[in-house]
């Protein structure tokens, strides 16, 4: 019987917490670009306004939806509760669409590795350009909207975390593709949830040490390298070089491993690592604490996975070539 009214109370509790999200979050949706045709919009999450928060001035984090740059929605109910988490911390959240360069690409078995690294490029090429216009947009109503202009940060789920840190690596670089952020302006941070960054010039190169970056990734995913693959000067390189790259720099950054673990990573801190998310804002973002973190997790008994992959096996998991 005591199990039961406790297991009674933590449903209460749930349902409770749930009602206040629907109560006192609000969600708003804005068309920030017209392209190809199509209108790109955002939705904007916050708290309702009230005495209490009507002045207080908030980080906003921007967040790209995962899907093989083929597929995906800004408002994927995989995503929702987690965003409204995130308001509940005290964050805003503005949520992304990008046009999709894989989408509509037919057969994935005629895809070599040579259009592939086409099809790629061009695709985080246009997501890019989606998150600088999408940002711009809303670094225009951050005194509207209650922004801190200084705390701007980035968060991606598999494509979105590609390219979410494809960003903070162009502004590092002086792309051309930064020119259409506010001039001087970078994110606060980069959070990714199993990325990577494509080269077709070898290895990464960073001109300028980047904002903080926090990564999560297992490392027996198939479909997001963990550490890096290469053909001749073609690359994918996953959060543990990232990682160590960064260590290299001497900047600060935060990195969460997942022994034994695939693709899920992508989403899977959405829900379980809330803590650590909210850990790395509060502590290299805002507190600017001058830290580097690898940490991680490994489940007790898991069968071992494979974990040694090719460049074709990834193009094969992604687009079943």
């Amino acid at each position: 019987m005591g199990k039961r009214i406790i297991t009674s109370l933590l449903v209460s509790l749930f349902v409770s917490i749930s009602l206040f999200a629907d109560e006192y979050i609000d969600k708003q949706t804005y068309v920030y670009s017209v392209k190809d045709g199509s209108s790109l919009k955002l939705d904007r999450y916050y708290l309702k306004d009230d005495e209490a928060v009507a002045v207080k001035v908030t980080p906003c984090i921007v967040f790209m939806f995962g899907g093989g740059f083929a597929a995906g929605e800004r408002d994927g109910e995989q995503y929702v509760d987690y965003f409204h988490k995130l308001v509940e911390k005290g964050y805003q959240v503005v949520s992304i669409d990008y046009r999709l360069g894989m989408k509509n690409i037919g057969d994935g078995s005629q895809i070599d590795p040579m259009r592939f690294a086409a099809l790629l490029t061009n695709s985080i090429t246009m997501a890019v350009e989606d998150l600088f216009d999408a940002t711009t947009f809303v670094y225009n109503h951050a005194d509207d909207w209650n922004l801190e202009k200084d705390e701007f940060i980035t968060n991606g789920s598999s494509a979105g975390a590609v390219a979410v840190l494809h960003g903070e690596y162009a502004i590092c670089n002086k792309s051309k593709l930064a020119e259409k952020l506010p001039q001087g302006f970078n994110y606060a941070g980069t959070i990714a949830f199993a990325g990577a960054i494509f080269s077709t010039s070898g290895d990464l190169k960073w001109q300028t040490a980047p904002s903080p970056i926090q990564m999560f990734h297992g490392d027996a995913d198939r479909n997001v390298p963990f550490d890096k693959t290469e053909m001749l000067q073609v690359g994918l390189y996953g959060s543990k070089h990232i990682a160590k790259q960064l260590q290299e720099l001497n900047t600060p950054y935060y990195f969460y491993k997942v022994e034994n673990a695939a693709h899920e990573i992508a989403e899977r801190p959405m829900k379980e690592n809330i803590n650590e998310i909210c850990s790395f804002i509060d502590k290299l973002i805002i507190g600017k604490d001058n830290l580097m973190i690898n940490t991680g997790e490994v489940e007790i008994g898991k069968p071992e996975m494979k974990k040694d992959f090719e460049l074709m096996d990834y193009i094969k998991a992604n687009f079943g070539g």
